[in-house]
């Protein structure tokens, strides 16, 4: 079976993509490299969630840690609004190299999956850094799974994130709490 490293952001996101792969005759091979993920718990949750469902479906997982709280911070902070396309970049980035460097000839990402990402930028992304690092980006759009995907993800009982994984997405996630509880409270 032909091998491809599959960045993954998380392991309800990979459900949506394992299937289809191997489908294809692809082996994927996943990678964790989410230095935008944060608090702590939250990065720690979702990457170990990942590796244990590797278990479950025999799925090799590749760990690359780094929780990079500080980075990702000093990162954006000057552009919030246009975070995610940092984010996309830099994990493209380590994911193309580390293929390069570790005999890979492809790479693809879950963040294909989502209906909720910039599916042009992280393709734009994702192109770039195969050729700088000369290694296929193995392009599908996973789109289409990612409503069955998630629903077996939670049958098979996998934690569910509610929010794409940087802590200003947790606040915009929760602006309309933060709303009702200033009514509520009246601060």
């Amino acid at each position: 079976m032909d091998k491809v490293l599959l960045h993954c952001c998380c392991a309800p996101c990979s459900v949506s993509c394992v299937e289809p792969l191997r489908q294809e005759g692809i082996e994927p091979v996943a990678f964790w490299y989410n230095p935008n993920i944060h608090p702590f718990k939250e990065y720690e949750a979702r990457r170990d969630c990942l590796i244990e469902h590797g278990k479950n479906i025999n799925m090799q997982v590749i760990v690359s840690e780094n929780y990079g709280l500080r980075e990702f911070v000093r990162s954006v902070s000057d552009d919030i609004e246009h975070r995610c396309r940092y984010c996309y970049e830099h994990r493209l980035k380590a994911t193309a190299k580390f293929a390069s460097e570790n005999g890979y000839t492809r790479f693809t990402t879950t963040l294909l999956a989502s209906v909720y990402q910039n599916h042009e930028a992280i393709v734009e992304a994702a192109k770039r850094y195969a050729k700088e690092y000369n290694v296929e980006f193995l392009y599908r759009d996973f789109r289409p799974n990612f409503r069955l995907g998630n629903q077996r993800a939670r049958e098979s009982g996998l934690y569910m994130q509610k929010y794409c994984g940087c802590i200003f997405s947790e606040e915009d996630r929760y602006l309309k709490q933060i709303e009702r509880d200033k009514i509520k409270f009246a601060f």
